[in-house]
């Protein structure tokens, strides 16, 4: 077990890097965004280019900070049962969640897109729009952000494992969000 819980705080460390790259992401987005604008209305001038550049930082925002997200317990739950039991019934509960739906889902996803994006890859698909960009960079976004999700699934269900065992503290408190 000790073996899988290190493997586990390597992806974690490995989405932590890539939840970085997210938030630069952002920045940068919203450079070029305010870029954009003063160009077009200071200069008169735009492209196509500055607007599809700041779709693919949003790909990559989603994309790469999702595992994150789950490693933090951040997405909603549909929260029926879930604030109302114990801790160890909370992890018996994710503990099911993630073999019956994240990680066939993730690994479905990640089966349907990685052609996709290999497909515009090796053909060099191009916008359509004048000015407009390589496309596969956007597409390589979405295999990459499932198969980070599904490396975190992998990560949290040893963690849960491991808490449910007693190897390892889990926090399980969960706050309903604000409505």
């Amino acid at each position: 077990m000790q073996a899988l819980l290190a493997f586990s705080r390597l992806i974690d460390r490995l989405n932590a890097r890539f939840a970085i790259v997210a938030n630069y992401c952002v920045l940068v987005a919203v450079l070029i965004s305010a870029g954009n604008a003063v160009m077009r209305y200071v200069l008169s001038y735009s492209s196509n280019a500055f607007l599809e550049v700041q779709w693919y930082l949003f790909a990559a925002m989603v994309m790469l900070g999702t595992s994150y997200t789950l490693k933090n317990n951040g997405h909603v739950r549909v929260d029926l049962i879930y604030s109302s039991v114990g801790d160890r019934q909370r992890l018996y509960i994710d503990l099911l969640g993630l073999i019956f739906f994240l990680l066939p889902v993730t690994g479905y996803l990640i089966y349907l897109t990685v052609p996709f994006f290999l497909a515009s890859f090796r053909s060099g698909e191009m916008s359509m729009n004048a000015g407009g960009l390589i496309l596969w960079p956007a597409k390589l976004m979405i295999p990459l952000g499932f198969i980070l999700l599904a490396l975190q699934g992998i990560s949290e269900l040893i963690k849960r494992i491991g808490a449910l065992t007693g190897q390892v503290e889990l926090d399980t408190h969960y706050e309903k969000p604000l409505q």
